[in-house]
């Protein structure tokens, strides 16, 4: 099958069979772009989405089943029904929106997934999934679930507004302090930005990126402040051949959320997996079906 995960900022393709990661694909696309000002998905970003799905089809699968799920971009905007409609008639990929409660627990299965692949399983820790236009904080034990969904994400932050990157952050940072219960639990990180600072101090860029060096890894605190650092002293294409067409400004307010998280819990370490909501939706087709 082929899992579809339509984010604020990135779509991203995957095939599995239930036992076996496939081929996958990923683009950016700024689902979000403008969506705070106008509460519209605009047409720009609707043709982007449109493109990257025709991209995808030359690279996987497509006569397999798929499963397509969309998140914050869509919940919050006014025109999701209208922009879905056009997307199945355009593409055949009929997507569902889903809720950040949802969106969480799916993460979280991929998550638990891959810990346990890589032999680790900590009895207890926060999952923080930064997106483009949301953040998804589950709180997991042996016994309990819980999570939040905070309308913060990477592009919306990004955003010109009434007040600055810097006072947004700090209001993210107190939202995250008073939505963890557990602030001794061990951090677990997913999604771009987490995954971008790690390939970083691996010596990859955004071409050369493997999965399986990130899923595990331990990223310090400390070495999220150098990387913003230099990062930020970087010329634009320079940074770009390490985060990505499109992300290459977005990536600055992404570690600030980063480092506000670990501030927020009084962590100086995380660990960094790969595997997030796509992998959980295939992860769900297979235990449906």
């Amino acid at each position: 099958m082929v899992a579809i995960d339509l984010g604020s900022n990135t779509i991203r393709f995957i095939e599995f069979d239930g036992e076996k990661w496939g081929k996958s694909f990923e683009k950016i696309v700024r689902t979000a772009e403008g969506l705070q000002e106008t509460r519209l998905i605009g047409n720009k970003a609707l043709a982007r989405i449109i493109d990257a799905i025709g991209e995808a089809k030359e690279n996987l699968d497509f006569t397999q089943p798929i499963q397509a799920y969309t998140t914050a971009a869509m919940r919050l905007a006014d025109n999701s029904v209208e922009v879905l409609e056009t997307l199945a008639a355009s593409t055949g990929i009929h997507f569902e929106i889903i809720d950040g409660e949802k969106e969480a627990i799916l993460t979280l299965n991929a998550v638990l997934y891959r810990l346990s692949l890589l032999g680790l399983e900590p009895s207890s820790f926060v999952l923080a999934d930064i997106g483009g236009g949301s953040t998804e904080l589950t709180h997991y034990t042996h016994n309990s679930v819980e999570t939040v969904s905070l309308n913060f994400g990477i592009l919306t932050l990004s955003e010109a507004g009434e007040n600055t990157l810097v006072e947004k952050i700090q209001r993210f940072k107190n939202v995250v302090q008073k939505s963890v219960p557990n602030q001794s639990a061990t951090l677990v990180l997913t999604a771009g930005t987490p995954t971008t600072i790690a390939a970083y101090l691996c010596g990859m860029d955004y071409t050369t990126y493997e999965a399986e060096k990130i899923n595990g890894y331990r990223l310090y605190l400390a070495d999220c402040y150098r990387v913003y650092d230099e990062l930020l002293n970087m010329g634009e294409s320079e940074r770009t051949r390490y985060v990505g067409v499109g992300r290459e400004n977005l990536i600055i307010a992404g570690i600030l959320m980063v480092t506000a998280i670990y501030e927020a819990m009084g962590c100086e370490e995380a660990i960094i997996i790969d595997d997030g909501l796509r992998e959980g939706i295939a992860l769900e087709y297979y235990n449906l079906h």
